[in-house]
């Protein structure tokens, strides 16, 4: 029997387990018949387990997920999915420029007879910045995810055993495999997949990955469809231009729900324990990049993207990353004012904006970003997945407060930090490197290894240079 990851039922009743421990649902009864049939928890790194599985098992599993799914959450009110009800959980929600036009003329109106109803101010939408600040950008993502991807799947105290043993600690540079003592590498080797083409040595232009993939889609859905694209226009896209095993965790299972038939945002709930994990947050920089100063739009374009394959907390992950960016784009605010203004378009009371306080906090309280790191593995760790969108959103906005908005230091204080690696670096490096506008500010050691070309399997994009992408996403921010 082909073990095929990600979507196998056997694997996901396990990871549905601990989303339902997660999410406030009572499922020790169903864990319970799970174990007593014998039934394995879910694999701590791979997405799928080693052995095939009895035909009753791998139905139980089935029938299971359909249990857990009609559980009741307790958190249901308080972590709404519904853009509707997001927008009234939040009481500092950006006006978009709409908006805007109307409370100045309502204001004008009320005069002396009261005021009306208090928004956060937020930025103002701006022209699209230079094509120059997108190429930034572009490499930015690159970069931090190729910094990330030989050691993505490894362990915290891996990671910084690797680094420290060829004298990059802290981070400073790509990861090499000259010098490693061969006991280490034998103990934590590298990521198998990515190692050929990541390391120092052997970087020759940007390989292939998901976390490039995936904005590389988004640009073409704003091409086809422009910034009033649906979900539906997202989920065909998908079926046109994405390879099926070019996806994985939450996209793979959206993927494969489309094929049955099956229509968003259902696609998002249907034995999908992975909907709030990182898949949709690293689709969100093309809704900041195309809406500079209007984080409100771009939260709302993040939402019709990630609906198609998340609920709550990880479509909240992709909302704050692209508000985040939306803010970024004006040129005007630092790293600082941006991560607040991207927490004005998630629920205050949702797990992720309280993960993403207690990173900022951590992170403006404490030196030793180490340490930073051990206290939010200390928290996240043994009750979250590795991908899950929770600790990862943390420790990204963790880096970004730490390192001041720096482009060095905060992609490497991304990595550095485990968990989600090659994911966790592009998003850091994306907005850093926006921060910076303009390739000009990038190092170097960074920018010269990718040879302005980029590999990937998504539509005629292959072996495109990130000046002409750059070029291509300032059309769509320019247009209207």
């Amino acid at each position: 029997m082909r073990r095929l990851t990600w979507v196998q039922p056997e694997d996901l009743l396990g990871h549905e387990l601990r989303q339902a421990a997660l999410d406030g649902r009572e499922a020790c009864l169903i864990a319970a018949r799970w174990k007593a049939a014998g039934g394995e928890e879910a694999p701590l790194r791979a997405g799928a387990s080693a052995e095939p599985p009895s035909r009753y098992l791998r139905q139980l599993a089935k029938d299971l997920l359909d249990e857990l799914a009609d559980l009741p959450s307790k958190l249901e009110e308080a972590e709404p999915t519904d853009l509707t009800k997001i927008k009234t959980t939040c009481p500092a929600w950006p006006c978009s420029a709409q908006a805007a036009g109307n409370r100045a003329a309502g204001a004008a109106r009320v005069g002396a007879g009261g005021t009306p109803p208090a928004r956060a101010s937020a930025p103002t939408p701006t022209s699209a910045p230079t094509p120059s600040a997108y190429e930034a950008a572009w490499l930015g993502r690159a970069i931090g995810c190729l910094l990330g991807k030989p050691v993505e799947k490894l362990p915290l105290e891996a990671i910084r055993a690797l680094a420290k043993s060829t004298g990059n600690w802290p981070l400073t540079t790509y990861f090499t495999a000259k010098g490693v003592p061969q006991p280490l590498l034998d103990a934590h080797p590298w990521n198998r997949r990515s190692a050929p083409t990541s390391l120092a040595e052997n970087i020759d232009g940007m390989p292939e990955d998901d976390d490039l993939n995936y904005p590389l889609l988004n640009l073409l859905l704003l091409q086809r469809h422009g910034r009033h694209f649906t979900t539906e226009d997202v989920a065909q896209l998908w079926l046109d231009e994405l390879p099926a095993g070019r996806t994985f965790t939450a996209e793979r299972i959206a993927y494969r729900n489309l094929l049955l038939g099956l229509d968003p945002p259902h696609t998002a709930r249907h034995r999908n324990p992975f909907r709030e994990w990182i898949g949709a947050l690293i689709r969100a920089d093309i809704h900041g990049w195309t809406n500079p100063g209007n984080p409100a739009a771009a939260a709302e374009q993040a939402h019709r993207d990630a609906t198609l394959t998340h609920t709550a907390n990880g479509v909240y992950a992709a909302m704050f990353t692209a508000a985040t960016i939306a803010t970024a784009a004006t040129g005007k605010h630092d790293i600082h004012t941006c991560l607040r203004t991207g927490l004005t378009v998630i629920p205050p009371t949702s797990r992720l904006s309280q993960a993403i306080h207690h990173a900022i906090q951590l992170a403006e309280e404490t030196e030793d970003f180490d340490k930073v790191v051990d206290e939010l593995h200390a928290t996240y760790a043994t009750t979250h997945h590795w991908v899950h969108a929770i600790p990862n959103t943390a420790l990204i906005t963790a880096a970004l407060t730490h390192a001041n908005g720096d482009f060095t230091a905060s992609i490497c204080k991304a990595v550095s930090g485990g968990w989600d690696t090659d994911s966790n670096g592009a998003t850091a490096g994306s907005i850093a490197a926006f921060l910076t506008g303009t390739p000009d500010h990038l190092p170097d050691r960074w920018t010269t290894p990718l040879k302005n070309r980029l590999s990937t399997s998504v539509a005629d994009f292959d072996g495109t240079g990130f000046d002409t992408l750059a070029h291509l996403t300032h059309l769509e921010a320019s247009r209207p």
